[in-house]
């Protein structure tokens, strides 16, 4: 390996693993050498790109641009080995985000015939509800569930499924509360609002072709999908869930599908992978492979 690509691999594998130790156990060097490497090419180019301290590692400016360039560059090569040797020999590490309760639900399982297919694949998974930043998380590819235009419209994406939307409640609170009739009913109810994804305080319905905006009130304001889902098993109000997330829960009877004539626009689900349309031969593998799993929508 020449000093520049070697520079190349240790960079990136510092910046993605935020370690020194780490990137030195999985490259097989020392940790002075990394640190030397990483020394070696921030001298030739004059900038600093690592903050380091004792505790943790962070990218400046600079060392985002480099890394951005740096991964494109490293999957151009790795396309170029993986095409001669054929898509069966594809190997090395896979970092995928998703959110916690779809990624355990559906992407875990279709993963099953591809890691079987491909036994020199690692795959490093990320389940968080929080939104990654993809280059400095060193992520290859991110699934995210979301209405309306992407973020990050810079990077490559692909559209796998489509993801019915619906208003759920515990028989225990409806109960206690009656059941809305019609979306204005939902103003004098609790609902369950989750941060950062499609249950903002704004519920869009269609019915007989007419649209409906309203602002609930939000008693309870959460985090992660498995909480919100949690709380309205609990009967802490109502909640803007999908199907995928609350199938078994109405399947059991603990959650009730409400105002059903009411349509919600169903929430699009993608993958996003931050090395642009043109992602490595591993990404590209592994997001076909997902495609064809949830059935892409035309």
């Amino acid at each position: 390996m020449s000093d520049r690509w070697q520079e190349m691999v240790v960079f990136v594998r510092v910046a993605e693993s935020g370690s020194l130790s780490r990137a030195a156990r999985e490259l097989k060097l020392s940790q002075p050498s990394i640190s030397r490497i990483v020394g070696t090419l921030e001298a030739r180019l004059g900038t600093t790109l690592l903050l380091r301290t004792t505790r943790s590692i962070s990218l400046t400016e600079a060392g985002t641009l480099y890394l951005e360039r740096a991964k494109h560059l490293l999957a151009e090569m790795e396309e170029a080995e993986q095409a001669t040797r054929g898509v069966d020999s594809l190997h090395g590490v896979i970092r995928l985000a998703m959110p916690v309760l779809y990624g355990t639900r559906v992407i875990i399982p279709a993963l099953a015939t591809f890691l079987a297919r491909h036994p020199d694949l690692r795959v490093e998974m990320i389940m968080s509800d929080a939104r990654q930043n993809l280059i400095t998380d060193g992520v290859d590819v991110a699934i995210r569930l979301g209405v309306g235009p992407l973020e990050d419209s810079t990077f490559g994406a692909r559209r796998l499924a489509l993801v019915e939307r619906l208003v759920v409640a515990a028989p225990a609170y409806l109960s206690a509360h009656g059941a809305p009739t019609n979306p204005a009913e939902l103003a004098r109810h609790d609902c369950i609002v989750q941060h950062g994804l499609f249950g903002r305080e704004s519920w869009r319905f269609t019915h007989n072709q007419t649209v409906t905006s309203l602002n609930v009130s939000a008693r309870l304001w959460i985090n992660s999908a498995p909480g919100i889902l949690a709380a309205a098993v609990a009967g802490l109000g109502i909640a803007l869930v999908t199907r995928v997330m609350a199938g078994e829960e109405l399947r059991t009877g603990q959650l009730k599908h409400l105002l059903e004539p009411y349509r919600l626009d169903p929430a699009e689900v993608y993958a996003v992978f931050p090395a642009g349309p043109r992602p490595s031969a591993k990404v590209r593998a592994i997001v076909d492979h997902l495609g064809a799993s949830l059935d892409v929508p035309d």
